[in-house]
């Protein structure tokens, strides 16, 4: 129960945020530091625009945030999903942690790393200016 209530509190927070201009830095207006591989390395880190593109999506503006992240784009979606799946599974009495091991959810694990590896390399396009 209360990983769906986490997860819901994720794409809450990106309703109330306001997408930076930048494509990125959205998560600064949380607290949270600046991104240390953009500042040291020129380049972003894998999940710089995950927060900015959670926000655009949550403020109507898909293709804007499929341009900017597509893991956030994604993210966006799969995590009301995946809060949705979390309460079913608490519904009917399953541990999620069983749960997510399982031969099969493992799988996606793979698939996910994909997605996460081809939205970086795009992150890093963008900004280079490709």
């Amino acid at each position: 129960m209360f990983a769906a209530l986490g997860v819901i509190g994720l794409l809450v927070l990106g309703t109330f945020a306001t997408p930076d201009e930048r494509g990125y830095g959205t998560h600064e207006q949380l607290g949270l530091p600046s991104c240390k591989s953009i500042e040291w390395l020129g380049i972003p880190c894998p999940g710089c625009g995950v927060t900015t593109s959670i926000a655009l999506v949550a403020h109507g503006r898909l293709g804007d945030g499929l341009r900017n992240q597509p893991l956030g784009f994604a993210l966006a979606f799969a995590i009301p999903l995946f809060a949705l799946w979390a309460l079913r599974a608490h519904r009917r009495g399953r541990d999620l942690y069983i749960e997510l091991c399982l031969p099969r959810r493992r799988a996606l694990a793979g698939w996910t790393g994909l997605v996460v590896v081809v939205a970086w390399a795009w992150k890093i396009r963008a900004h280079l200016g490709g």
